[in-house]
């Protein structure tokens, strides 16, 4: 009879840990798909950010003043990627605690970010170099923009998570979710190192 529980807990096990595997490659699946998306955008933006009517400004005009606030937005979404770092190794020592305080960091930064963000659009759009104004400009807020929203996702599914982790604790459910999580939100990361290095450095040379 103790064979036969073990047997089928061991089974359930299996079970619980496939659909885990199952969770995660279908979620790398999407973000491959996400890919393509920013792939897409990136080479929309590298096709029309030549295109500038006379009388217009052009990447150089528009960045060259503001490369240091990017900067500081640059570095508020990479910290917050090395403190989800801190709450995915803290759930490792199932310490709720930690992992909830280290999203919060996390949180903060991301929404930082997003706030540098919006009042940067806010400005131009101010100063009449809206998206309207070039197809430069038109490709730009797409592609920054694309970013923006995709961060703002993560911000609110963090939120999601947070409550979740503070109900039910860090059960495999919720330790799946803060994976899938870390992984989206490491991704947007590493997307907008590229929107950094391609946008604003390259348009300032």
């Amino acid at each position: 009879m103790a064979e036969v529980l073990h047997h089928e807990n061991h089974g359930h096990d299996e079970h619980h840990h496939d659909d885990t595997d199952i969770t995660v490659f279908g979620f790398w699946t999407y973000l491959m798909s996400d890919l393509i998306l920013f792939g897409t955008l990136f080479i929309a933006f590298a096709v029309l950010s030549s295109h500038v009517p006379a009388g217009t400004p052009d990447a150089k005009e528009l960045f060259g003043h503001t490369l240091d606030y990017v900067l500081i937005e640059t570095f508020a979404l990479l910290i917050s990627s090395v403190t989800f770092g801190f709450a995915v190794l803290a759930s490792y020592k199932k310490n709720v605690n930690q992992v909830i305080t280290w999203l919060i960091v996390t949180f903060i930064f991301g929404a930082t970010f997003i706030g540098m963000e919006v009042n940067e659009f806010h400005h131009l759009v101010a100063e009449g170099h809206g998206p309207s104004t070039s197809a430069f400009l038109s490709s730009f807020f797409t592609l920054v923009g694309t970013h923006g929203i995709h961060v703002t996702s993560g911000l609110v599914w963090m939120i999601v998570l947070m409550v979740q982790i503070k109900k039910y604790g860090l059960t495999t459910a919720n330790t799946r979710r803060l994976a899938c999580l870390s992984l989206f939100w490491h991704f947007l990361d590493i997307v907008w190192i590229c929107v950094f290095s391609v946008v604003y450095l390259l348009g300032v040379l």
